[in-house]
């Protein structure tokens, strides 16, 4: 196979990888959210309450952080999920569809238009109102939900609109990262914001130096993530940038891989040829741990690191979440809470697809953009329909929003109501669709896409 095509193959795998990680995700955040659900609107609805409220102290006596258990998750874990974040969106800008200004034109876009015309119509509904301040739940997209009702379509949709939509998310999750940042920060120490800032230099020093081992980037990462919590910044901030200082280059090239290779195969064929004693056993040996060494050196850290993650968030820190932050009592919205829930709604139901389908249109009708290949106008509109889908990323906006429970209970039943709406309705529009054939007046690019797939990371 030739090196560009093993590429391209390398990049696909990886995207079905995290495709079937974030599908399967889905179900464990719908059970999750199920369980939530059905526990506070249950008899025993204090305990669920009241278990999340435990006190937890990390560290030794007299020097470690006590929080509550939602705390820890919501900071603690939830970093992780951001960590997860950065590192799709550093593979992104390098070798996936935001690679190429050509490529991240469409996803861009429409999700910028996913974002600005939701957040526009919540801050109508609640202008000078109590819920003023949650103008950014509706902006999210939640990529495991999403993907999951794709991957009940199985082959009645392209390729190309699963990595339309991924990539959306993932520019929609960037968008929502700095709005967290830049808006949802109440009081901010200078001093410890210089310290973080001191220990991002020094990610980024090691970086430089070409440190690949992990052990030095998660410690240096506890301490940059400490320094963000005292910082007033949310702590969560810190996954996204310790993920940028992850290595993306890998330590062979595909030559001298090649060659190790070669030569360790041909060293190990020669141990096998001298019989089963112990010295051939010792040299066979030997040629695997080279050849596990060569193996290494061609994979790039951030790769593996995304790969390792990838079922622990989708399987352990996102359902936990979900069962800690979903349950909320199904009576109705609190007094006063109808708008915030309304503008929740509406933005998610009707803002996410007419945001996204409409700076979809405005891309590709400008020249600026191309519809995937095979993907025709329904498809944009099913899969805008599930951006409406916000769930955990609008739940985690909605907890820094809100102080007041009356409040957030609104936003949440406004999450949940949108969420499932949005699913259902580009579940229905996209199982109409079918599968296309490749459109002709796309069939020019699509080889320039392919390769623009291969471009190195540095």
């Amino acid at each position: 196979m030739p090196a560009p095509a093993r590429v391209v193959r390398r990049v696909l795998d990886t995207f079905g990888q995290f495709t079937q990680a974030a599908s399967g995700g889905g179900i464990a955040l719908l059970a999750a959210t199920a369980i939530a659900l059905a526990w506070a609107n249950s008899p025993w609805a204090a305990s669920y309450h009241h278990l999340w409220e435990t006190p937890v102290t990390i560290g030794a006596p007299g020097f470690g952080l006590t929080e509550s258990l939602h705390h820890w998750i919501n900071d603690g874990l939830m970093a992780v999920f951001f960590f997860l974040v950065g590192l799709e969106i550093k593979r992104e800008l390098l070798v996936g569809e935001l690679s190429s200004a050509r490529q991240a034109a469409l996803p861009i876009a429409a999700a910028v238009g996913g974002m600005v015309v939701p957040a526009a119509i919540y801050a109508a509904i609640n202008a000078g109102g109590p819920g003023a301040a949650g103008w950014g739940i509706p902006m999210a997209t939640d990529i495991a939900f999403a993907l999951g009702v794709l991957a009940l379509l199985g082959d009645r949709v392209p390729l190309g609109l699963k990595v339309f939509l991924a990539a959306l998310a993932i520019v929609d999750d960037l968008g929502a990262v700095l709005v967290i940042a830049l808006f949802y920060t109440a009081s901010i120490s200078w001093a410890a914001l210089g310290v973080a800032a001191l220990v991002l230099a020094a990610l980024l020093t090691i970086n430089r130096a070409e440190v690949r081992h992990p052990a030095p980037y998660v410690v240096l990462g506890l301490v940059l993530w400490v320094a963000f919590l005292k910082s007033g910044v949310h702590a969560t901030i810190a996954g996204v940038l310790l993920a940028m200082t992850i290595p993306a280059r890998t330590r062979l090239d595909r030559a001298e891989f090649g060659a190790r290779l070669r030569a360790q195969l041909d060293a190990f064929e020669h141990a096998c040829g001298d019989g089963d004693g112990d010295a051939a056993y010792g040299v066979q040996q030997e040629v695997l741990e080279e050849l596990e060494d060569a193996c290494e050196g061609a994979q790039t850290p951030l790769m593996r690191i995304e790969h390792a993650l990838h079922g622990v968030v989708s399987y352990g820190i996102m359902p936990l979440f979900a069962l800690a932050n979903a349950g909320v009592p199904l009576g109705g919205a609190p007094p006063g809470g109808g708008a915030i829930a309304l503008g929740v709604l509406l933005g998610l139901v009707v803002g996410k697809p007419l945001g996204i389908g409409l700076a979809a249109w405005l891309a590709v009708r400008s020249g600026r953009a191309l519809l995937p290949t095979g993907v025709t106008w329904r498809h944009v509109h099913g899969a805008a329909w599930l951006g409406g889908i916000g769930f955990t990323m609008s739940l985690f906006i909605g907890g820094l929003a809100f102080a007041d429970e009356a409040q957030l209970g609104a936003a949440k039943l406004g999450i949940l109501g949108a969420s499932a709406l949005a699913g259902l309705g580009g579940w229905l529009l996209l199982r109409g669709a079918g599968a296309t054939a490749p459109l002709p007046v796309h069939d020019e690019a699509a080889p320039a896409r392919r390769a623009a797939l291969g471009t190195p990371g540095s």
